[in-house]
């Protein structure tokens, strides 16, 4: 049996402003056609299918069209709940859906696989929603965190597996031990703090899809996340986008070979001064791009966002991050004033060092703030 293993569409995020409905689209499309031209038989989406607990309307355009296509294409389609959905919300339309497809968000439920047969028989699929410990404890008493409700579902699936016989796979949403996060992407699992489930959880399953890290990871052979298909923060822009496909022999052991998705617009990160990310020519190659800048000049520049989006029209984040930094000086401005004396121009430029981290007033500044005295003085003079 072949089984393509995807999760974390997040229909609906935004990229620093910017819609991602069209980009990601385009990405599930391709998804399509690899399953089509694969000869895919199941299609697994382990959770984080929206991006909000409330979608907009064209969010749900998206999921439905795909989900038909995926059916079109000759897959079974099983789909799980994440942190970023609303169970209710996902599942609510569960038994209206076409043969076929699958949406699974019932912790009361998950002793009860899809069984989906081939030629050398059924191959069983428990579906995992996000498990919110306040919310399943009145399910299973003494659950009080999310690892604990994990295990607690894995108890259960394997319990049934046995009874049933045969191969069989399951889908989590969660944070498994041993991976690797997108700083500040991934939102903590758990209100208060991440909850990881140990990888020990996860054994017994001939195939363990997970959900919830963006990028893709190998915990074991049979133990994997799929990541994201598109990128949604530039810490993932060197993290490949794609699928799992997953061969599923007679005995239950597993081949994984991963596709590649398309990337809609690269995302790169740039360094140098102001004036080299506006003029050099090594930047050419990023001009469409989604850019991150750094300056490295030692003073803030002005405008610095307006000035890059007329170069980089998709420049979507700049940092000021110079490139010498003065040694740090433990005194309040106040002190430094006094240092400073009573010259109204030496005033100035240690104000301007203050804000800006240690260089003063440029000469042309200075020049500036010393006429600009002169002319007060005179004024005052004469009143």
């Amino acid at each position: 049996m072949r089984i393509l293993h995807t999760s974390d569409w997040h229909i609906g995020r935004t990229f620093h402003g910017s819609s991602t409905v069209v980009a990601l689209r385009g990405v599930l499309d391709a998804l399509v056609a690899e399953v089509r031209a694969r000869d895919v038989d199941v299609v697994v989406v382990a959770g984080d299918v929206f991006d909000s607990a409330t979608p907009a309307a064209d969010c749900y355009a998206v999921l439905t069209d795909t989900l038909a296509a995926l059916r079109d294409a000759g897959a079974r389609v099983i789909v799980t709940s994440g942190n970023h959905d609303s169970a209710a919300r996902l599942g609510f339309q569960a038994k209206l859906l076409r043969d076929g497809i699958h949406v699974l968000t019932d912790p009361a439920a998950i002793a009860t696989p899809v069984t989906i047969a081939d030629a050398r028989g059924p191959v069983h699929f428990y579906g995992i929603p996000y498990l919110e410990p306040v919310l399943v404890r009145r399910l299973w008493p003494g659950v009080r965190t999310q690892a604990q409700a994990v295990a607690h579902a894995m108890d259960l699936v394997r319990t049934d597996a046995a009874v049933r016989g045969g191969r069989y796979l399951a889908a989590a949403h969660c944070f498994a031990a041993g991976v690797e996060a997108t700083p500040h992407l991934e939102r903590d699992i758990q209100q208060g703090g991440l909850d990881v489930v140990p990888t020990s959880v996860f054994d017994g399953p001939d195939y363990m899809a997970l959900g919830h890290i963006h990028g893709r990871q190998v915990l074991s052979e049979r133990v994997r996340y799929a990541g994201a298909p598109l990128h949604y923060s530039f810490g993932e822009r060197d993290k490949p986008r794609g699928a799992w496909l997953v061969e599923l022999d007679a005995a239950g052991a597993v081949e994984t070979e991963w596709i590649d998705l398309p990337v809609p617009r690269r995302l790169v990160q740039l360094t140098g001064t102001l004036d080299e990310l506006l003029t050099d020519e090594r930047f050419a190659a990023d001009e469409d791009a989604w850019v991150s800048a750094r300056y490295t000049d030692t003073a803030a520049q002005a405008d610095p966002m307006r000035r890059l989006q007329q170069r980089f029209r998709h420049c979507a984040e700049v940092r000021h991050e110079p490139a010498h930094r003065a040694a740090a000086d433990s005194r309040t401005f106040t002190a430094r004033v006094a240092a400073a004396g009573a010259d109204d121009a030496r005033l100035v430029d240690g104000f301007l060092a203050h804000v800006r981290g240690g260089e003063g007033a440029t000469a042309d500044e200075g020049e500036l703030v010393r006429e600009i005295i002169g002319e007060r003085a005179a004024t005052e003079a004469t009143a």
